[in-house]
């Protein structure tokens, strides 16, 4: 089980992520509406007002007991993850194991081209760092005979400078909410802010850059 920033104690004791759900679960169990909304996150109660909570578990009486019988979690069987953004809108997961935390994600996978999104995201941080050699690997195959280090220089840092970094500053703003998201096989359209779109295409099981 994944647990999120579903439960915080707030003003309740929870010293572990089993207390937690214990606690939420006995809750429900009990018809407690004010002892279970209390152990939302702030995040939570910000967007979800006591009165609307009650009313979900109100309208949904046969869910809220599966859901208490799901979180009555033996000491241990929680995963506790942890997410941690840095740099140029990279993030690494985290996992605690043995009471100690450990990385599960591979930090030094700095131009990562797994998924559209990664390749986008790696394609940008290129572009922060000025490494245009690195961007090279993301032309597709059919037009990267034909690129050289000094041509996608100059096009991103050359003339049109100013207006490659209006276009690279809106992609990186949305890198986490591209407002559309389509893929088909191995091609692929992400759209970033009201006015860039990015198509991918897929080689050798890596995303490049298509059209930007």
């Amino acid at each position: 089980m994944l647990l999120t920033s579903l439960l915080v104690g707030c003003g309740v004791a929870s010293h572990s992520p089993e207390a937690a759900l214990h606690s939420y679960a006995q809750a429900l169990r009990e018809g407690n509406v004010e002892r279970a909304y209390s152990l939302m996150s702030a995040e939570f109660r910000a967007q979800h007002s006591r009165e609307e909570f009650a009313k979900m578990l109100a309208d949904n009486p046969e869910e809220a007991e599966l859901t208490a019988q799901r979180f009555s979690v033996e000491e241990g069987a929680v995963a506790i993850r942890a997410e941690l953004k840095y740099g140029y809108d990279e993030t690494v997961q985290m996992r605690k194991e043995g009471g100690q935390w450990k990385i599960s994600t591979n930090p030094l996978s700095f131009y990562g081209q797994a998924t559209p999104r990664d390749t986008v995201r790696s394609f940008v941080r290129a572009y922060n760092l000025k490494r245009w050699d690195v961007m090279l690997q993301f032309v597709p195959d059919a037009f990267r005979e034909r690129m050289t280090v000094e041509m996608v220089q100059k096009q991103f840092d050359g003339p049109r400078k100013e207006e490659m970094r209006e276009m690279m500053d809106e992609v990186r703003v949305n890198l986490d909410a591209p407002s559309a998201d389509s893929q088909s096989g191995n091609q692929a359209r992400l759209r970033y802010g009201e006015t860039y779109e990015v198509e991918l295409v897929r080689e050798q099981g890596l995303w490049k850059i298509k059209r930007l």
